[in-house]
């Protein structure tokens, strides 16, 4: 089995080499590289996710870690450090991410899964809410 470093770097190396295009599984997908600083080593990792467009501002991401009953590395590290790099196509810019609540974050999830299927089947999947993130460009 592939680890998943391994398989994110994949993802990065051909997302960077391609201008924010990928193929396989998400071909065709919103892609953007996210950058966060680890809540406890202090050091920087970036990880692959899909995206909601927001208002040209703003992106939303969501995670869902496949609807695993925790949440990924990368939501818990921008908890403790909200602010971000954001790689979206040649674009590379610093964000603030804000997780999103209530009726906003139902209605962004509700969006996502609507364009996204696999989204609902991971929600079923988990007990736990899947976070929806807010990155707002600096």
């Amino acid at each position: 089995m592939t680890e998943p470093v391994d398989w994110n770097q994949k993802i990065i190396d051909e997302f960077r080499a391609n201008e924010g295009t990928v193929g396989g599984q998400f071909e065709g997908a919103p892609m953007l590289l996210l950058t966060t600083t680890g809540a406890k080593s202090g050091r920087r990792h970036t990880t692959p996710v899909m995206y909601l467009p927001g208002d040209g501002s703003t992106v939303y991401v969501f995670a869902s870690k496949a609807g695993a009953p925790t949440d990924p590395q990368w939501y818990r590290n921008l908890v403790a450090n909200p602010t971000v790099t954001v790689e979206l196509g040649t674009d590379k810019y610093d964000a603030v991410a804000t997780p999103l609540e209530g009726d906003e974050r139902a209605q962004k999830f509700a969006t996502q899964a609507k364009k996204y299927p696999g989204f609902g089947e991971y929600q079923e999947k988990t007990t736990r809410v899947i976070p929806v993130v807010e990155l707002a460009r600096q």
